[in-house]
């Protein structure tokens, strides 16, 4: 069954036997977003990192949504629901459905894999094959739930992945040992499957982490979080049927790093 529209879920007293507190209805909020593209079915956010996308029990407010609930404040039974979410350390492209027939049409469209969701990520070394996918089952840890681990019990997942820099010399016929165990690259990753931490989790499984990623890497003194960045969105319009294809420029605290690894 496909999730609930972020900004339609239920906010109900969700506690049960636990008690937890009753979760509050987001209100809107006058934040300054980044909107690269916007219609009256669609609008995609450029995200800074930090920014936590949905609100949570420990981020009320300040979120994405709460700033999308302001945007469309004065449009009468327009309603903001996110489709692509990111982590809040990411940075990057959000699309965002204003109504929850075009949602529901746009995870269709995911569904049949007609939505390509691309990322720039630095990562340590340079995998091999330089281009390729990988292909790890994964499942929230048993020891800790904020986790995402590799297990033959979890969920097929797919990453295909192409090595932007360093490139190839033109003289070799393939990259040698040296180069791929040794450095940093600049990978493009494309979700053939969207599951949470996804792309963390399955470079760092074959040994080429995320820089910057303090969970399933290390942390970087250059970079306050993983240097990931959700660069590309293409589809189908959901309404006109046209191809829509949209980007995002890294932001500068990954170009500054890039910029340091890589020259």
């Amino acid at each position: 069954m496909p999730e609930k529209p972020a900004a339609i879920q239920s906010f109900g007293n969700a506690g049960g036997p636990t008690g937890s507190p009753e979760r509050r209805r987001p209100e809107p909020e006058a934040l300054e977003l980044t909107i690269v593209y916007e219609d009256d079915s669609l609008l995609v956010v450029n995200k800074p990192p930090g920014m936590v996308v949905h609100p949570t029990y420990r981020n009320s407010s300040g979120t994405l949504l709460n700033g999308l609930l302001w945007h469309v404040r004065e449009r009468d039974g327009m309603v903001p629901s996110i489709i692509t979410r990111l982590d809040k350390n990411t940075s990057g492209l959000v699309l965002v459905a204003l109504s929850p027939e075009v949602h529901a049409r746009v995870q269709r469209d995911a569904s049949a894999g007609l939505v390509k969701k691309e990322y720039l990520a630095l990562v340590r070394g340079t995998p091999t094959p330089r281009s390729g996918s990988i292909s790890l089952p994964l499942a929230r840890s048993p020891e800790d739930r904020r986790l995402v681990v590799v297990t033959l019990a979890g969920q097929a997942c797919e990453t295909r992945y192409e090595v932007l820099s360093p490139p190839c010399e033109p003289d070799l016929v393939s990259c040698g040992p040296d180069l791929v165990r040794s450095g940093y690259s600049l990978v493009r990753c494309e979700l053939v499957t969207g599951r949470t931490h996804q792309i963390r989790v399955h470079f760092a499984a074959v040994g080429h982490p995320i820089v910057g990623d303090p969970t399933y890497g290390e942390a970087h003194a250059t970079l306050a979080r993983q240097a990931l960045h959700a660069w590309r969105l293409t589809l189908r319009h959901p309404v006109s049927g046209e191809p829509l294809q949209v980007e995002a420029p890294v932001p500068a605290d990954f170009q500054r790093l890039e910029d340091v690894l890589l020259d």
